[in-house]
């Protein structure tokens, strides 16, 4: 696993995660090509990596299948590591998986991502129809392993799956009578708990930690995964990065405004409704009492926002705390414009590339 990090003047790496937000009153067509322009802008200005998350039956997020927007921005990007960040896998099968990764290496060699998490990325009814069946994410550390050996053709001798190859992938080129690729995707661990810390420590593998859910036990679960950390092949020291939804503007009364859609969209989940983007308007308007105003506030405050120089204060802080080694902004806001203008005015806020 290599690290080059463009991120100009900022003490750690930075990186950029589009959950493809889709406001009330917006296509996704337009999501699409708008998700493509920030994929183009992170890519120019410097970021490391851009990373989309697999959601489903969410009228507010447009990616189910991040893979399939990997394949088209492999088209557009030229030098920005593209991801999924993540793939929920117990709602797939690992060859499959390990045959789409092998593709997308091959489109862009060394550029690809794979990003391995365990929820379901959705409610209960929805995970029971992706998945095989209803204890599949018991079975994440197993179904990782599996993964592992598909892409890496490494299952012993023994194994029932030792004859089966994915293809793309290491299998092809001895039989080809080709060189083996110099490049293949790197695999991360994600999760928001210390159960996955456990897990990304034991494989040796780096590790991506969703802060934007909440306020979970970040600094117990970095503590654990450099405590534990077994030195693999792929990575000979701990590297570890954590996720935030950030916004950033000239005003920062706009900036926290932005913020209130995707707060007003988590307490709709807790409610058992579509997580949906309102407008901003529509949520300053909510009669709410005083639990649900609460939980608007809590996750509104949850976002790092306010002008550039108050997000990188934010960021800065994080870093200090976790001690993490790169972090990915989350772009939020109901406007597609806020998240593009996050990012510009990050990368002008730490003198990033522009290519």
């Amino acid at each position: 696993m290599n690290i080059s990090n463009h991120s100009g003047n900022a003490p750690f790496v930075l990186s950029v995660l589009d959950n493809a937000f889709t406001g009330v009153g917006h296509r996704v067509e337009n999501t699409i090509q708008e998700m493509i322009a920030l994929a183009k802008l992170a890519d120019k200005r410097g970021f490391q990596r851009f990373w989309m998350s697999e959601h489903h039956a969410m009228p507010g997020a447009a990616v189910p299948s991040p893979q399939m927007m990997v394949a088209r921005l492999t088209g557009e990007t030229e030098r920005i590591r593209l991801g999924a960040g993540g793939i929920m896998l117990p709602n797939h099968v690992p060859l499959v998986v390990a045959e789409q990764f092998g593709m997308l290496d091959a489109m862009a060699p060394g550029r690809i991502d794979l990003g391995l998490g365990r929820a379901p990325g959705t409610d209960g009814a929805t995970a029971s129809a992706l998945r095989r069946h209803k204890a599949a994410n018991d079975e994440f550390p197993q179904q990782v392993g599996e993964l592992l050996g598909f892409l890496e053709n490494s299952f012993p001798k023994d194994h029932p799956y030792s004859e089966v190859h994915a293809v793309p992938g290491p299998w092809q080129a001895e039989q080809n009578r080709v060189p083996l690729s110099k490049t293949t995707t790197d695999v991360w661990i994600l999760g928001s708990s210390t159960y996955s810390a456990h897990l990304a420590a034991q494989l040796g593998r780096p590790y991506a930690f969703a802060l934007q859910f909440g306020s979970a036990d970040v600094l117990n679960a970095m503590r654990i995964y450099r405590e534990n950390f077994r030195p693999s092949k792929i990575l000979a020291k701990p590297y570890s990065l954590v996720s935030i939804g950030a916004i950033a503007d000239e005003d920062p009364i706009e900036a926290r405004r932005q913020s209130t859609s995707s707060a007003m969209a988590m307490l709709r989940m807790f409610q058992r409704k579509p997580f949906a983007l309102l407008p901003p308007d529509e949520v300053a308007a909510f009669q709410g009492n005083i639990q649900e105003r609460q939980v608007i506030e809590q996750y509104t405050n949850q976002i790092i926002h306010g002008t550039a120089a108050e997000v990188a204060e934010g960021l800065e802080n994080l870093q200090e705390q976790t001690g993490v080694d790169e972090i990915m902004l989350v772009v939020q806001g109901y406007s597609r414009h806020a998240q593009s203008h996050t990012v510009e005015l990050i990368a002008d806020h730490y003198d990033m590339t522009s290519n």
